[in-house]
């Protein structure tokens, strides 16, 4: 059977529409930073391990987002807690062109990564609480990869923006996502599971008790998961300048084609996963990922960098498609708005540290960022693959 694409109804569309959209954007203003490393190093006249360790800290803050959106979503609907999310941080990105410290740019980074804590939780369980029961894989899929999309799209900004106007430029692009406020306020219905939980006369309250196990396990799982994906992400466009030699124009244009890579990985794991299963789509995924790794940190040439970049995102961003129906599968009802987004960000505090690891790492070698970043890649992609073997899986469950 082919790769057909799911019949939505026109609110269902909307909601898809607006996640994906708040989720893309949302990693177009993580992903601009990644580019500029060395230039904001240069002119804020810090080392390149201290704007490293402005990504730690945006991660880090991700799980103070998530608990304060998805407390908002929960309680007062999906809608307007995105709108709020996406409203935050894309003043905050546009604030940051405007650094004239490296502190301000430090705080501002912080206050960001509250913003992008929240997005994803907010957005994924509004999709999946909307959109049928058989469309969840394919639909996981694509909304996971609005990060890849992101990525793309800050890389392209770098190719054509940053060369003309400088690093600034790059975060003032940060206002767009403010645009998709007047989309969302007319188009997007709130999830018909919020509207039916708030309508009921009596609300079952959340054990914790019971879901402790199922919430640490989780948490575990997206630590594994938020190290496969930063550890092969956010380092490498400075390993391919700082190591590799490659120009700007060169560093674009490979993570255009590995995001790309990735696009197409999370569709088609997504899409896999409706068929056999959550837990085999990122099994299947990380093990043969991991063969990628040589190709994609040690090749002898440019062009065999290029392809393993591309190969190997289509393999984590495949594992990663999954993601967004696995885990509102595993939420429990009445904390969808919350758990799903705050397992995932807490996943990127104990995993925020890796960028600066990375640095220090690759300081300590002289250089040498291809040992750290393939390090760190292989044995995240192991992790992921033996938790997700051992944890479960709920995929028919009903929204």
């Amino acid at each position: 059977m082919g790769l057909k694409s799911p019949s939505l109804t026109r609110s269902q569309k909307s909601a898809f529409i607006a996640s994906f959209l708040g989720w893309t954007l949302d990693s177009f203003d993580f992903f601009l930073l990644v580019f500029v490393i060395p230039q904001i190093s240069h002119d804020l006249s810090h080392p390149i391990t201290d704007i490293a360790l402005t990504i730690t800290l945006t991660l880090a803050m991700r799980p103070v987002g998530a608990l304060l959106f998805g407390f908002l979503a929960d309680r007062y609907g999906r809608k307007p807690a995105l709108m709020l999310d996406i409203f935050f941080y894309s003043m905050i990105e546009f604030a940051t062109g405007f650094s004239s410290s490296y502190k301000m740019f430090l705080m501002l980074r912080i206050l960001y990564g509250i913003g992008m804590g929240g997005e994803w939780g907010v957005g994924a369980a509004l999709t999946m609480e909307t959109v049928p029961q058989e469309s969840r894989g394919i639909l996981s899929g694509v909304l996971q990869e609005g990060y890849a999309v992101g990525y793309l799209l800050a890389a392209v900004a770098y190719y054509f923006v940053f060369p003309r106007f400088g690093w600034r430029a790059m975060f003032w692009l940060g206002i767009i996502p403010a645009f998709l406020l007047v989309y969302i306020l007319s188009q997007v219905k709130e999830s018909p599971s919020w509207r039916k939980i708030k309508t009921a006369k009596a609300r079952e309250p959340i054990n914790w008790k019971k879901i402790l196990p199922l919430f640490i396990f989780s948490v575990i799982l997206m630590t594994a998961f938020n190290l496969m994906s930063h550890g092969t992400q956010d380092l490498y466009p400075v390993f391919l300048q700082k190591q590799r030699g490659f120009s700007a124009h060169e560093v674009a244009f490979t993570a255009i084609l590995y995001n790309i890579g990735g696009i197409l990985g999370g569709i088609l794991f997504g899409y896999y996963s409706q068929k056999k299963g959550r837990k085999k789509a990122i099994i299947l995924a990380t093990l043969i990922g991991i063969l990628a790794v040589p190709i994609w940190a040690f090749s002898p040439s440019k062009t065999l960098l290029v392809l393993g970049s591309f190969i190997l995102q289509f393999f984590v961003q495949g594992a990663w498609g999954v993601i967004p129906a696995h885990l509102n599968e595993l939420s429990p009802q009445s904390a969808r708005g919350t758990f799903p987004g705050f397992v995932y960000q807490l996943g990127n505090l104990l995993a925020s540290a890796n960028a600066y690891f990375q640095a220090w790492m690759a300081a300590e070698l002289k250089g040498n960022y291809a040992l750290p970043l393939s390090l760190v890649a292989a044995v995240s992609m192991l992790a992921v693959a033996f938790l997700t073997w051992i944890g479960p899986e709920a995929k028919e469950v009903e929204m």
